[in-house]
């Protein structure tokens, strides 16, 4: 057997069980709705699989099958829960990846990734609560002072937090690299 297809079989297996797992995960998480944030979890973690390797085309494709079928293992009935995964969560281990691979200059790939994070809030809020927020958990004049200085909260707490994610990010992908290296050394 060619060497190069046994390294293309690897990389498909390995896409395999990143969009397997992610798939499971994050069914579970939207039908059951208190394990969302596991479900994201999980799913990035698992989208980090192929990239361990630098098998990108894999992670994307992995990224791609876990985005469709998630939506058809039931994430059409709450499609908005999938949203923040598709514009943002699932796709970030594959940038972080390619920007590292690439040796960009990682304080403008941290700006890019902040305002693309912010972005995806921004959209997120007009897409999943309509331009605004609202319950029954705070009185409603919390409301109203999110809801007015919302691009404010997001462009300082969104992007904190952004930063923060991109650490810790970064940090669960070495935790992933050193798993999949024990796997085939």
């Amino acid at each position: 057997m060619p060497k190069n297809n046994r390294f293309n079989s690897f990389e498909i297996a390995l896409s395999g069980i990143s969009c397997g797992i992610a798939v499971l995960f994050l069914s579970l998480g939207i039908l059951s709705g208190w394990l969302l944030a596991t479900g994201y979890f999980i799913g990035v973690l698992a989208m980090m699989i192929p990239l361990s390797k630098n098998f990108f085309k894999g992670g994307f494709l992995a990224y791609l099958g876990t985005c469709i079928l998630t939506v058809i293992m039931g994430a059409a009935a709450k499609f908005w829960d999938i949203v923040p995964f598709v514009l943002f969560f699932g796709i970030h281990p594959l940038v972080n990846a390619v920007i590292k691979a690439k040796k960009f200059n990682r304080w403008v790939a941290l700006v890019i990734k902040i305002l693309w994070f912010d972005c995806a809030l921004i959209a997120g809020y007009y897409l999943i609560f309509h331009g605004v927020l609202g319950g029954s958990l705070l009185p409603q004049n919390v409301y109203d002072i999110f809801n007015k200085y919302i691009f404010l909260f997001i462009f300082t707490i969104g992007s904190l937090a952004g930063v923060i994610y991109d650490f810790l990010v970064s940090r669960c992908q070495l935790a992933v690299n050193a798993l999949v290296f024990r796997i085939r050394k």
